[in-house]
């Protein structure tokens, strides 16, 4: 194996699927709702001018970490460190708990283990929805690999949940603590890109399913702070998702040849 990963690891059992390509607009939405990452990691990267670009990226990123040679993602993973090393500054307006002239840095660890923890929590739910159930044991290497990922972006061991289980406790807690506010200036952008992205008139039917699906997974506490639309009410939204995810997982899913089911770097891996 010269990779970080090897070809029975459940991090390449799931990024190998291109249904993955649905996580990423949920786990960019849940990223803007920390006002210290919008500033720190997303508005100086122009994440949220070009929502489409860093999502190209991160998946770059992520596949090469993932089915990549170690050289290859070390070299990747250490121009993300270096561009977020020369990102600081301070917050311009109130939001939430944090005062206008707060600090913030790129490379803060808080900051980083919520960008990561969106990229996970994201990447299970689509999978389960889309591909399959993942057990417990699957969901614990799972974190696990993630923790070899969090590293390679800068976190140390004491700034990830040690278990699973403290893993959803960090979710639950970040999700209830009141540091997600979702500021006025992060509501418009990114309500503008994810329902109204500049695309030919032809996909337009795709991006109001994709928008439909982002938004029915959101956790309830995000969503809600973005002001998405109420209609259809959430359990019909959620029901509705739920139910054309059982007919992708159990019917479409299964049949597709490897060519179009998987992405070109886990059949080249």
């Amino acid at each position: 194996m010269n990779g970080y990963f090897s070809d029975d690891s459940v991090i390449r059992t799931v990024y190998r699927e291109r249904a993955l390509a649905l996580a990423g607009p949920r786990a960019l939405l849940m990223q803007a709702a920390h006002p210290l990452a919008v500033s720190g990691l997303l508005a100086h990267t122009d994440s949220l001018d070009e929502p489409y670009e860093r999502l190209a990226r991160t998946a770059v990123v992520m596949n090469t970490i993932t089915f990549g040679t170690r050289a290859e993602a070390d070299r990747v993973t250490r121009r993300v460190r270096a561009m977020h090393r020369t990102v600081s500054g301070r917050l311009r307006r109130p939001a939430g708990p944090f005062a206008a002239g707060t600090p913030y840095r790129a490379d803060d660890p808080e900051l980083l283990m919520w960008v990561l923890y969106s990229l996970v929590d994201s990447g299970m739910i689509v999978y389960d929805m889309y591909v399959r159930g993942l057990g417990e044991e699957e969901r614990a290497s799972l974190w696990e690999e993630y923790k070899v990922v969090g590293k390679l972006f800068g976190l140390r061991k004491r700034d990830m949940p040690v278990t699973l289980d403290d893993f959803r406790a960090y979710g639950d807690e970040m999700l209830t603590s009141g540091r997600l506010v979702v500021t006025p200036w992060a509501r418009s952008r990114a309500r503008e890109i994810v329902l109204d992205p500049p695309v030919p008139r032809v996909a337009e039917p795709l991006v109001e399913t994709v928008n439909f699906i982002t938004i029915a997974l959101l956790p309830e506490p995000i969503r809600s702070q973005y002001g998405f639309a109420s209609l259809p009410p959430t359990w019909v939204r959620k029901l509705m998702v739920a139910g054309g995810a059982e007919y992708m997982k159990r019917l479409v899913v299964p049949l597709l040849p490897d060519r179009v089911r998987l992405v070109p770097s886990a059949r080249a891996a």
